[in-house]
């Protein structure tokens, strides 16, 4: 049982990264940073939030929603599977209790409940597997959005460089002329919508 919980546990942890991927955008920006245009010229470094671009990007949110609908309905799954095998303990220790079958039939009884109780942690495992690499195929999706709409972008503003910046890792000083996030998240936005009604 300690094992089953210890898989649980995992996938609360997998559940509790994913939902924290989500930024509120109070604490990532104040009205006067949401105002600003960048007002850069060719050649400058430049710089956008990754965290706010992630928080306001359509794709971002989507893909995000897709992926938690997905991790819900596993994690109800392997709720029932894990109902139903502590039922079973239970009812079989019940039985044990009580004296309501022999010693052969017991340890055929236990023999099973080991099997079940084995299988079913070999299912939560492989869907905690394919929980990660659900989220890993998410994360690599906007990872090259973004970047092919970077790099596209680029080539009409014409920056030395483009620098991202998240909570972890933060652009100490800096000019608010020389931040582009409002452009890309509407431009990744705009590219979205289009690409969507293409489809």
């Amino acid at each position: 049982m300690k094992k089953i919980q210890a898989i649980l546990g995992l996938m609360a942890v997998s559940m509790i990264g994913l939902s924290g991927c989500q930024n509120t955008s109070e604490t990532k920006e104040s009205a006067e940073e949401q105002a600003t245009v960048a007002t850069a010229a060719a050649g400058s470094i430049v710089y956008f939030d990754l965290d706010r671009v992630l928080d306001q990007y359509d794709m971002a949110n989507d893909k995000r929603s897709e992926v938690e609908a997905k991790v819900a309905t596993i994690q109800k799954e392997i709720n029932r599977r894990q109902k139903s095998l502590e039922d079973g303990i239970a009812s079989f220790q019940n039985k044990i209790n009580k004296g309501l079958m022999t010693s052969a039939t017991a340890q055929a009884q236990q023999q099973k409940l080991a099997e079940q109780e084995q299988a079913f942690q070999q299912f939560a495992q492989q869907k905690q597997a394919e929980i990660m690499e659900e989220q890993t195929v998410m994360m690599n999706q906007l990872a090259d959005a973004i970047k092919t709409f970077v790099e596209n972008y680029n080539i009409e503003k014409g920056y030395a460089m483009i620098l991202t910046n998240q909570a972890s890792v933060p652009v100490i000083v800096a000019d608010p002329s020389l931040d582009i996030t409002n452009e890309i998240i509407e431009g990744l936005n705009k590219e979205y919508v289009a690409n969507k009604k293409a489809e």
